[in-house]
């Protein structure tokens, strides 16, 4: 598997499809504690007909280094990869913390984003009194509680119970200050008042059951964007597994539009 060594980590990424495939290139970003496979089928749809590529972020994965302490610093080694590999123009596709990141890249580099895709992802991170105290308490709670917590409660009811723990274990592998840095990362994270600055056309997919990033935030967020589609699909927050033929379908759709 490919590496990249890059501001203090070393990235394991996928460069995979025809270069002189249909459209710019998809770039696929993972969320908080997952891995670059939660894009394992929307990857394999698009490799035959175009670029796609996909990475482990830093400490995610098979990926090493520290946790980064702001979503910016997430961005630089997207871009820092994307400069190895000498791609200019590019559609970012982002689940939850990956949304994050594509947004601060929309923001950062206008010319660069064709397209943008954010699934199960916000602007800004609201927390009612209520649900912040929560969110604090479970901070002090044993690490692989944690996460098994977050994790749990990531998908829609129904959702079946072996697949749900192999992803709390693979999330428990992520370490623990990967893990944190990472989270406060998120917590810090406002660019809403800024994304009426984006351009590129924008697909917001979201989970309707989505209690991790609540709905209300999604669709504050989706109001200020000035050239929006927003999909709801009947799904938790883990829309690329628990809904894959689905979203991919809607990715398909919206991608292949020629750009105005």
């Amino acid at each position: 598997m490919p590496q990249l060594e890059v501001n203090g980590a070393v990235l394991v990424y996928e460069n995979e499809g025809p270069r002189d495939g249909d459209g710019v290139p998809l770039v696929f970003i993972h969320g908080w504690t997952a891995n670059r496979h939660r894009w394992d089928d929307q990857f394999a749809h698009f490799a035959t007909g175009r670029r796609v590529i996909r990475l482990d972020l830093r400490g995610h994965g098979e990926s090493t280094g520290a946790g980064a302490r702001t979503i910016d610093e997430l961005a630089a080694d997207v871009v820092a990869l994307l400069d190895h590999l000498e791609v200019d123009r590019f559609v970012p596709v982002g689940h939850s913390m990956g949304g994050m990141i594509a947004q601060t890249l929309a923001l950062a580099h206008p010319e660069r984003v064709g397209r943008m895709v954010l699934v199960d992802s916000i602007s800004r991170m609201t927390y009612s009194r209520s649900r912040g105290l929560l969110l604090a308490v479970s901070t002090l709670l044993p690490f692989k509680l944690f996460v098994a917590i977050n994790i749990q409660r990531a998908f829609a009811p129904g959702f079946p119970k072996e697949k749900i723990r192999a992803y709390i274990e693979a999330s428990a592998a992520t370490p623990r200050e990967v893990v944190m840095t990472c989270y406060g990362a998120m917590r810090a994270f406002d660019v809403l008042d800024r994304v009426g600055e984006i351009t590129a056309p924008t697909l917001i997919v979201h989970g309707y059951h989505d209690i991790q990033l609540p709905l209300s935030q999604m669709l504050r967020m989706a109001n200020a964007y000035p050239d929006a589609v927003v999909r709801i699909v009947d799904a938790g927050h883990e829309l690329p597994v628990e809904k894959p033929a689905q979203l991919t379908a809607l990715l398909g759709q919206f991608v292949t539009v020629p750009a105005a």
